[in-house]
């Protein structure tokens, strides 16, 4: 696989990073401080400036720090031997990108090209929570399989929005609604099939992971769910139908903001079934099987975050995701209040480590 790495990283304005710059290892990064210095964003900055997206907020303008208009990050990137620069500016709710200067054709051009992985508090949420988690999971890899489906999303999203305001305003029987549904359900499609793809990838690499590091003799079982026919045509009968209800409701009963990806231990659905213990054993088996699907798919190894897993996987499982970070060839930035406790033994023999500390959104590297 080509080789992947942040060469520089420089952020201003971003969240408690007032104003920062850093030249990471291409192997192993370990970033200590206590709570609330400023670790997580650095980790934030560094997925920002590869994707354009957010691991934490669900808009971009929390990223802004408090006080500013404006942030930015700015990364120079290294791939197999070749660099590029890359750029987000954030200003309120908006973004804009640059790779070398210049504005990508889409935003999925941009978020495909540097693939990264951030593991973090609150990832217990993909099998104990809801499907929110799970479809943004599935919607991030089907980004690189499917480029398309980032636009089929948002034209879905619109189209949903669209029919339900006519519902709600106009009622059931407003000519417009034929043409609303003939595009929910176009781009709806056009999204299950995307994630549909891309879980039956995951499926297969996530079961393997869960084989070697689950409890002996259980089996995971990863399914997509579809709330809507996988016929165009039956989907927008569906919704016709469903006119009614979805008025009455408030919002659409079907489609793929209801689909799910389904998670079955031995047959038995995971929540309200499973152990703690085998929670995390899922969690970093979903994890663990994404990185493997983008990597076969883009050709390289992601780069990846780890924030603080050791608070949300317990020893066990922690001991397994490190042996498995010891044999990437990936670029690894890790977080922890301990930096004494991150033995290089775990790291692959001659691989870099760099140490840096970060103290109120200031970062210095640490000399070994």
């Amino acid at each position: 696989m080509r080789s992947l790495a942040i060469g520089s990283l420089a952020a201003r304005s971003f969240r408690n990073l007032a104003s920062i710059s850093i030249e990471p290892s291409p192997h192993f990064n370990v970033v200590s401080g206590d709570n609330g210095q400023g670790k997580t964003s650095l980790l934030e900055a560094i997925y920002v400036a590869c994707t354009s997206r957010s691991f934490r907020a669900a808009r971009m303008n929390e990223i802004v720090a408090h006080g500013e208009n404006i942030a930015s990050v700015r990364a120079r990137i290294v791939e197999a031997g070749d660099d590029r620069e890359q750029s987000v500016g954030l200003r309120g709710g908006s973004r804009v990108v640059r790779i070398d200067g210049k504005r990508p054709p889409t935003l999925a051009d941009y978020a495909v090209r540097t693939p990264a992985i951030a593991f973090h508090p609150g990832l217990l949420a993909l099998t104990m929570g809801g499907g929110a988690e799970r479809r943004k999971m599935l919607d991030r890899i089907a980004l690189y399989l499917t480029p398309s489906s980032l636009a089929e999303g948002t034209a879905y999203t619109h189209a949903m929005r669209e029919r339900q305001k006519t519902l709600e305003v106009r009622g059931t029987t407003a000519p417009e609604l034929v043409d609303w549904e003939v595009l929910v359900a176009r781009h709806g499609t056009a999204v299950s099939n995307a994630r549909q793809n891309a879980a039956a990838l995951l499926a297969a690499a996530t079961s393997a992971v869960f084989a070697s590091i689950g409890p002996v003799g259980a089996r995971l079982d990863v399914t997509y769910s579809r709330s809507a026919p996988d016929d165009e045509s039956a989907f927008r009968s569906e919704l016709a139908l469903r006119r009614p209800a979805d008025a009455r409701r408030r919002a659409a009963s079907i489609g793929p903001h209801r689909d799910d990806l389904r998670l079955e231990l031995g047959g038995h659905a995971m929540r309200g079934f499973a152990s703690q213990g085998q929670h995390r054993a899922a969690v970093l088996s979903l994890e663990l099987g994404e990185i493997e699907v983008v990597a076969q798919s883009r050709g390289t190894r992601p780069i990846l975050l780890l924030d603080d897993v050791s608070s949300e996987l317990d020893l066990e499982r922690t001991t397994a995701l490190l042996a498995f970070v010891r044999e990437q060839e990936g670029q690894v930035f890790l977080t922890t209040t301990r930096p004494d406790l991150i033995d290089s033994s775990l790291f692959a023999d001659g691989a870099e480590r760099r140490d840096f500390r970060v103290v109120a959104g200031q970062i210095e590297e640490v000399r070994r």
